[in-house]
């Protein structure tokens, strides 16, 4: 817990690694996660660092496990995480790894080109046999002598050429054969007949299996063209359109024996071919298997040596060249555990000089440090979207675990509605080892995910809240017998006939003796949901409800001031900021919240009617005034209010000016321009390092802390610097307190609006399956539970619930934080190879 109330100490200290083992004391180092180093060599360009080779190297590696990485995802394959983290690997490993990966890589290679190869012959081979069995079929010889004629027919399956023509034609008939996509025939066949003027006779059929498209990948059925045409120069005008349209042309023999000859010989290479490649896929599949397994251990290997080399990079060197330097920030807890991780590295190297660390003086600001788990990572994140706290201030994320839930149901309270989202979150919770919740890709459910405890305890104070108001889905539960008798007041009134007729509502008088019977055990009595004017007594109810809550949480904010001022060392502010702060706070909104509850404690029902109101005392408080119809609360009560708006007016100069004028005395006068600090007396001076036993070993003097510690020029003040933001926190203050109160009244607003969607929902949408006679109002209930059940998640649930999350975001943010939290510091980075060490 101290940790996560107040950010851990941080010292700055110098690594002092032997050139042989800081290799190994670094990815040791890596290992545990347990510094952030700094560049010693910010002027220095990449490329002219020492190691600047060896990480080219890591490039180079990288390269080659990417070609590995793509070949396994071209077959198919996906390269699954490394079972186990791998150390960084040494120096001899590191070239075996380097051989090893691009002696694969080779193989690989040319594995793949003869597999891409053979597969491009196999398909070849298989076209060419399908336009010769086609083409077979177009040019075959005419039916033997004796058999009956038949006309010429225009079908594609008959021959080209008639036999009685043939015997009669002097030119020779050549043959264009081959295959073409299906997208592109219509235009070849119009361009052939264009350019070539009808001289041949093109025919088009479609291969009987479809096969892969080279370019594309993708399998398509090809279409099988034979043209015959007479002429040379008709020949190569069909070549050239053959061409331009990327048609694979195949050699047709123009003898029958011949083709038939062609066909025999192709199913033989078909054949031998197959078997071929079935080999080749094998032993591409032997080389692909072992890729696999390796290429994940390899992948985190080079990364980690990648990494250590970048971190030696920023390092320097002594005088003898022999030993680097490195600075880092590390938590003072954890300076043993990097001299082990130095002495563990030394000795894995085989160095007889062991590696040390040393702290070192600092007056910069260190980063910020605050160790969470699962369950307060979410509460912390939120802090941190605001701001990273500075160093070692009050960090509120401890107090936002029960704050913000419970300002969340205030807004949200609604027993079925809480219920629903804590269920959610539950089973988020329980099932958060599952990689198929944690790996997710979308956004929102990750966004979701991580904030799984966040949503578990809104939705717990949810029900809580909804048990206070008494709604579940807007309706009222009788858990406990109602306060309330109607039947005492029936007999105790002259209620008649005709009077029950004449009025539908009737009024329940508490001065009547047992009609109420005392307040409910808990929460809201639920005969009030069946009252005409409940929605008046839930306005006054929450309203107050809100004012109070909302001075109490900024009233705590400005309590967690002192822990910075006695934590700093500021112990002035005490008397002249967080004094003055709580008597502007409670001289006028605290004595608020003690006149609602003064009035609720001494007014009963009986001389309710007589009580007076708070708001008109509360603006008399302002003009020193009392108004004779408004009847005081107490005795004296005009007398006591003055001297309390007094208090608060006298504390904003002492706000204003007190602490400026105690820094001006500090100083022993005020200069034009900027003030030096001078050196104080032995007992009053704020050293800028601590010994190492005193604990603050880089605390800065209260000026660098006030800050921030980034200022070049922090040891020189300038008062009116100092006076300008002592007017900017007072005018803030003073008027936040104000703005800041009436903001808390969201509580109240969205608490009614919350409320009334719920019963505006259940009125118009379920209320309409109940009324329904016999069975068909039991059809009917099913789709209109179905729409009640969608609605109430899509606007009940994730629109009110993210509007109630974002305000009370807002309250915590803007009306509590800005109390004492100043959010100006920046995270410690761990150099560490797992992305969460410090979760």
């Amino acid at each position: 817990m101290g940790s996560l109330f107040r950010s851990e100490e941080v010292c700055l200290a110098q690594l002092f690694l032997q050139s042989a083992s800081a290799y190994s004391c670094i990815s040791e180092l890596g290992e545990r996660g347990l510094l952030e180093f700094r560049d010693l060599n910010p002027k220095v360009s990449p490329f002219q660092r020492r190691f600047v080779g060896e990480v080219r190297r890591c490039e180079e590696m990288e390269k080659t496990f990417t070609f590995l990485q793509q070949e396994l995802r071209a077959a198919g394959r996906a390269p699954g995480p490394c079972p186990e983290s791998p150390r960084a690997p040494a120096a001899r490993e590191a070239l075996r790894v380097q051989e090893q990966s691009e002696q694969l890589a080779q193989e690989l290679r040319e594995v793949s080109r003869n597999h891409a190869s053979l597969r491009g012959r196999l398909r070849d081979l298989r076209q060419c046999l399908h336009v010769l069995r086609e083409g077979q079929r177009f040019t075959s010889l005419p039916a033997p002598l004796g058999s009956p004629p038949r006309a010429r027919a225009l079908s594609e399956r008959e021959p080209i050429l008639d036999p009685s023509v043939h015997q009669h034609l002097e030119r020779k008939i050549s043959f264009v054969a081959g295959v073409i996509h299906p997208w592109r025939v219509t235009a070849f066949e119009r361009l052939l007949w264009r350019a070539c003027r009808g001289y041949l006779v093109a025919s088009f059929v479609e291969m009987p299996e479809p096969m892969e498209d080279p370019a594309t990948g993708e399998s398509i059925t090809w279409v099988i063209f034979l043209i015959s045409y007479w002429g040379e120069q008709i020949g190569q005008k069909i070549r050239k359109i053959s061409d331009c349209f990327h048609c694979q042309v195949y050699t047709y023999p123009e003898s029958e024996a011949s083709r038939t000859e062609a066909i025999t010989r192709l199913h033989g290479q078909i054949q031998e071919l197959s078997v071929t490649l079935e080999e080749t896929e094998k032993y591409l599949a032997e080389v692909l298997d072992k890729v696999a397994q390796v290429l994940p251990t390899w992948r985190v290997q080079v990364q980690k040596m990648k990494a250590i080399y970048l971190v030696l990079n920023q390092c320097s060197f002594d005088v003898t060249k022999k030993c680097l330097i490195a600075e880092v920030w590390c938590p003072v807890r954890d300076l043993t555990q990097v001299q082990d991780a130095l002495r563990q590295g030394s000795y894995q190297s085989g160095s007889s000089v062991e590696c040390f660390v040393q702290r070192v003086p600092t007056s910069e600001s260190p980063p910020t440090l605050i160790r969470t788990n699962k369950f307060t990572a979410g509460f912390q994140s939120i802090v941190d979207a605001y701001g990273v706290a500075s160093y070692q201030e009050v960090n509120p994320a401890p107090y936002a675990i029960i704050t913000f839930p419970f300002i969340f149901a205030i807004m949200f309270g609604d027993v079925g509605h809480g219920l629903l989202m804590f269920l959610f979150a539950l089973w988020m919770v329980l099932y958060e080892d599952s990689p198929r919740l944690r790996q997710g890709t979308n956004e929102i459910w990750l966004t979701f995910f991580e904030g799984r405890y966040l949503i578990l305890l809104m939705g717990a104070f949810s029900i809580y809240t909804g048990f206070i108001y008494n709604e579940c889905f807007s309706k009222a539960t009788a858990i406990f017998p109602s306060a309330w008798s109607v039947a005492t007041m029936a007999n105790h009134s002259s209620w008649s006939s005709a009077y029950l007729a004449t009025h539908p509502s009737l009024t329940l008088d508490p001065n009547v003796t047992g009609v109420f019977r005392g307040p409910y055990p808990f929460g809201i009595d639920p005969i009030w949901s069946l009252a005409t004017n409940h929605l008046n007594f839930l306005n006054s109810f929450k309203m107050k409800m809100s004012v109070v809550l909302g001075i109490v949480h900024m009233g705590f904010g400005v309590v967690l001031g002192v822990f910075n001022h006695v934590h700093f060392q500021q112990r002035h502010r005490l008397v002249l900021e967080f004094l003055p702060e709580m008597i502007f706070l409670l001289a006028l909104f605290g004595y608020l919240v003690f006149l609602i509850f003064y009035k609720w404690i001494k007014f009963s029902v009986a001389d309710s009617m007589v009580a007076p109101s708070i708001l008109i005392h509360f603006i008399d408080m302002f003009l020193f005034t009392s108004n004779a119809e408004n009847l005081p609360l107490y005795p004296g009560q005009v007398p006591v209010q003055m001297v309390l708006v007094v208090l608060a007016l006298a504390s904003v100069p002492v706000l204003l000016l007190g602490t400026p004028l105690y820094r001006w005395c500090r100083q022993g006068g005020l200069t034009v321009g900027a003030v030096p600090v001078q050196p104080l007396t032995t007992g009053e001076q704020e050293p800028l390092l601590e010994e190492q036993e005193a604990g603050n070993s880089v605390n800065a003097t209260t000026e660098d802390v006030e800050s921030g510690g980034h200022s070049p020029d922090a040891e020189h003040l300038d008062f009116a610097e100092i006076f300008m933001h002592q007017a900017i926190h007072t005018i803030e203050y003073c008027l936040g307190c104000v703005s800041n109160t009436a903001s808390y009244l969201r509580l109240w607003a969205l608490s009614l609006a919350h409320a009334q969607l719920s019963e505006v929902l259940w009125t118009m949408v379920m209320r309409n399956g109940f009324v329904g006679l016999s069975y068909v109002g039991g059809v009917v209930l099913v789709p209109v539970f179905a729409a009640f059940a969608v609605l109430t998640v899509a606007i009940l649930l994730v629109m009110e619930g993210l509007s109630a999350f974002l305000h009370a975001l807002r309250l915590h943010w803007v009306e509590f934080q800005n109390k004492f939290y100043v959010g100006a510091g920046y995270k410690l980075c761990p150099f560490a190879f797992a992305p969460d060490t410090w979760e």
